[in-house]
């Protein structure tokens, strides 16, 4: 079946409509595969139980496996933020789909775009998900995997700026890091990178305050994604803001954690079920990220459900959330220049650490003392640290040192690294 585009429906009626109609064929193909075949398919969704993050570690490695291996065009795991890492699996038809959902920005991708990929390339699927999304589109990709030594921050800023990079793949907390790193060359991040067009984000969850401030700094907006390797891109953000489910290519339930029940839309845990899966087919998988879904209408005109992502338990602690630090950290005035901060209780207090210039450090640490007391009735002992403090500025400076293996070298060169490629 040839997968639908966006715009192929004008009413959450009819989007329901796509997905029963697709249903049947999704229920076959997950009978294919060892675990839901032991398991036993139900005849429809709603009597079917969760799939969790347990049970494909426990299918590791090819347990949910519903083709043959010789169709396969990629292996994955997750990065393992949350665990044990899980594995993912597609064949060439499968990745049309991944690469279709993740070019669906609203500021398009297109064949005049150079853009740069930095997030990594190994057995995660992020780098390669924009890189094929930036083909698809004939886009030219810049490959700056954000875990190799071959791409100091120092570079990443000589590329974006020489060669005009017009669109960015990354974790929000890089596109910082890139300011700074741009400032200690001489640069102006807003205004000496004209070509920049949009900042795409994802990976970690992101507050609309720190979005605003990225988007001022580098003068370009910032554009969410969000998703798993387990799944592939599940969001998009449009053009007002909103994060929009692509419930044309999947199915979305919340699980109230409490009572265990499921319903299309409410605040609980994201579950979902890919509606165009060939190798590896989830029937009602459990992200276990903290959501809420509605369904309203929106001014863009995708009749979508819209979904708030508030992050997982890890991201919490106690009546403390990362979103909600964040948000109070990036409400602090934007010239005062705080853009790196860390916390965590210690010894029944809130300890906040924010990397700020002395000038401005009594402000700030004033500013953000009084926001967290108001905002969470906690004292909090808020720390400023100069320039450096929390990201180190040779990490900003640092040049590439990669080497290929060598057994010969001058007298009295260092010979330590022979034989390391690095």
């Amino acid at each position: 079946m040839t997968n639908p585009q966006l715009g192929d429906w004008s009413s959450f009626e009819e989007l329901d409509k796509l997905q029963q109609a697709r249903l049947p064929e999704l229920l076959d193909a997950a009978a294919r595969s060892p675990f839901y075949r032991t398991r036993g398919v139900p005849a429809t969704l709603a009597e079917a139980p969760l799939t969790t993050k347990a049970d494909l570690r426990d299918a590791y490695p090819f347990g949910l496996l519903a083709t043959g291996r010789e169709h396969l065009a990629t292996y994955h795991e997750s990065s393992g933020s949350s665990g044990a890492p899980t594995a993912s699996y597609y064949t060439e038809r499968d990745w049309l789909d991944l690469a279709e959902r993740f070019a669906r920005k609203w500021v398009g991708i297109t064949p005049a775009d150079m853009m740069l990929v930095r997030t990594p390339y190994a057995l995660m699927i992020t780098g390669h998900l924009a890189h094929a999304a930036a083909r698809l589109r004939g886009a030219t990709v810049v490959p700056a995997d954000n875990r190799t030594l071959a791409m100091p921050y120092s570079r990443v800023v000589r590329v974006l700026h020489d060669l005009g990079v017009t669109l960015t793949w990354s974790l929000p907390t890089d596109t910082l890091v890139w300011a700074a790193a741009a400032s200690a060359a001489g640069y102006r991040p807003g205004a000496d990178f004209p070509a920049l067009r949009a900042l795409f984000v994802g990976g970690e969850p992101v507050s609309a305050a720190r979005k605003a401030r990225i988007a001022a700094l580098w003068g370009a907006p910032v554009v969410e994604e969000y998703g798993a390797t387990e799944t592939g891109t599940l969001a998009g953000e449009c053009e007002h803001g909103r994060m929009h489910l692509w419930a044309d290519r999947a199915i979305f339930e919340v699980l109230d954690p409490a009572t265990g029940r499921l319903a299309g839309a409410g605040r609980g845990q994201l579950v979902v079920t890919p509606l165009y899966r060939e190798a590896m087919p989830l029937l009602r998988y459990n992200i276990e990220d903290d959501v809420e879904v509605s369904y309203v209408d929106c001014p863009c005109g995708w009749a979508l459900p819209t979904v708030s992502v508030l992050g997982r338990t890890a991201f919490s602690v106690g009546g403390l959330t990362q979103l909600g630090l964040e948000t109070l950290v990036f409400e602090l005035p934007a010239d005062l220049g705080v853009l790196f901060w860390r916390a965590r209780p210690s010894g029944g207090r809130l300890r906040v650490e924010i990397e700020v210039a002395e000038r401005y450090r009594t402000a700030a640490v004033a500013g953000l003392t009084a926001a967290i007391g108001r905002a969470y009735g906690v004292e909090a002992d808020v720390v400023g640290v100069p320039p450096g403090g929390l990201v180190p500025h040779g990490l900003l400076t640092a040049t590439s040192d990669v080497m290929k293996p060598r057994g010969l070298f001058a007298e009295g060169e260092d010979w330590d690294k022979a034989l390391r490629y690095y």
